[in-house]
């Protein structure tokens, strides 16, 4: 299969290309484009061969639910069993945007979409792009990140084409995205609702709209025992080629000690890779090092990450040594990724 790549403008959206995609995903093709969290790879979420088409491309466990990609709230309540009045609230707070809830689906959603479960996750997002092609498409895009699955995640058209290459019709090329991590998930299934993936939307964020909200605790433990709710979170995702080991504490402790590991590391014949900050980065004397961003900066943190692991993998390092980056506001979702990439390889020191 080829691969067309057609480059779009979010700004000044081509009416055309975007109907030749929505075609694509009419007829039961798939089609990558861009979102504000990711790029997603979508389908029809009503039609259970062309979801069944995502899990092939990308060699996702048929038990990892897919995101339904919506337009219009409407739409959600036409495939849900009954709505919360939770989802109304943070629709109106969050939509469009990084949030994806979790209700219970009625018949029209096929069980190739849900991961064979009776609950559903819908979002909107709030990339033009991705809204206009939802809405060409019928209402209903089912998109997971489109990468294969267990790699970083693509934050650029070029990312996904490394992956899906050959193995979808088209891929809609918006540029860079903004987020750079996946959407938050809350499942309002739940007596108490709860955060079941960490995201650009907080857990303090959801409280002040409906009160309590639990956050799972399987998907911020920093073992690999716990396990977190959400099928798809049990999974290793994100991970680069390397092995990763994370390092955590004080800022001296975490140099002094990344830069004994990459010592030893060098030494017996591989070559390193580091994540630091602008702060640290001078501070290696070993490996390949790349600044993640200001660490006071944790929108840049997040938007970088997914493509320095991808970096690493174009430089083929061997090892990873990372700093850790519990930020007040989005760190939670910031580590939670790099746990998963690293396989819960952490040292605290």
């Amino acid at each position: 299969m080829k691969t067309e790549l057609k480059k779009i403008d979010s700004s000044h959206i081509d009416e055309d290309i975007v109907e030749r995609a929505a075609a694509i995903i009419r007829a039961g093709g798939l089609v990558a484009f861009p979102t504000e969290t990711v790029y997603g790879l979508g389908a029809d979420a009503l039609n259970a061969e062309a979801s069944a088409r995502i899990y092939a491309a990308k060699g996702r466990p048929s038990d990892n639910p897919l995101i339904v990609h919506i337009a219009d709230f409407a739409d959600m309540e036409r495939i849900a069993e009954y709505m919360p009045a939770a989802a109304r609230l943070l629709a109106d707070a969050f939509w469009p945007g990084p949030l994806t809830m979790i209700v219970r689906g009625n018949d029209r959603i096929p069980r190739e979409t849900t991961g064979g479960m009776d609950t559903v996750a819908v979002r909107m997002p709030s990339h033009p792009v991705a809204l206009e092609l939802i809405r060409k498409s019928g209402g209903y895009i089912a998109a997971p990140s489109a990468n294969t699955s267990g790699r970083p995640s693509p934050t650029l058209a070029e990312h996904v084409a490394e992956d899906m290459d050959g193995r979808i019709p088209m891929i809609l090329d918006g540029g860079p995205v903004g987020i750079g991590i996946e959407s938050t998930i809350v499942d309002l299934t739940e007596k108490v609702p709860m955060v079941l993936r960490p995201g650009y939307i907080t857990l303090d964020m959801l409280k002040k709209i409906i009160g309590e909200v639990e956050m799972d605790p399987g998907i911020i433990a920093t073992d690999s025992v716990t396990r977190p709710k959400a099928p798809g979170m049990k999974y290793k995702h994100y991970a680069p080629r390397a092995d990763m080991i994370l390092v955590d504490g004080e800022e001296e402790k975490v140099v002094k000690t990344i830069n004994a590991l990459a010592k030893d590391a060098e030494d017996s014949g591989k070559k390193v890779g580091i994540i630091a900050t602008d702060e640290t980065r001078e501070r290696y004397g070993r490996g390949e090092v790349v600044s993640i961003g200001a660490r006071q900066d944790e929108d840049a943190i997040a938007r970088h990450l997914y493509r320095i692991l991808r970096e690493f993998d174009e430089r083929n390092v061997d090892v990873i040594y990372s700093e850790s980056f519990a930020t007040p506001r989005i760190g939670q979702a910031i580590m939670n990724r790099l746990l998963k990439a690293a396989g819960h390889q952490i040292i605290t020191v």
